[in-house]
């Protein structure tokens, strides 16, 4: 799995590709791990290239949820590619999360507004 981090103001977008298994969910749960420890609570998973996910991939996105909410953060996901929406909505995750059609909708759902 391949994990691509992009670093802005208002949130973090981790770009996901590959397999969401045993190895990469550990890879996936160290990186946001690491950006909690470094303050960034907001965050979106672009998970458009994501092919493959099981069990563990989906126990490390409820393990990160509950992380990142604990630090008083958000995540958010972006571009579940079909056969990923298609396992959130059986197992009823897609209840839980937050998941945006578009990485620029979920990004502007971060925006602070302007105050003048």
């Amino acid at each position: 799995m391949e994990l691509q981090v992009e670093t802005t103001a208002e949130v973090d977008v981790i770009h996901v590709a590959g397999r969401l298994d045993l190895v990469g969910a550990n890879s996936l749960k160290d990186i946001i791990r690491r950006r909690l420890q470094d303050n960034q609570v907001c965050m979106v998973l672009n998970m458009k290239k994501v092919d493959f996910i099981n069990s563990s991939g989906l126990g490390a996105l409820v393990s990160v949820l509950k992380d990142v909410r604990l630090a008083g953060g958000r995540l958010a996901l972006s571009e579940l590619a079909s056969y990923v929406k298609e396992i959130f909505a059986i197992t009823q995750l897609s209840n839980v999360f937050e998941i945006y059609d578009t990485e620029k909708q979920a990004r502007t759902t971060f925006q602070k507004p302007v105050t003048v």
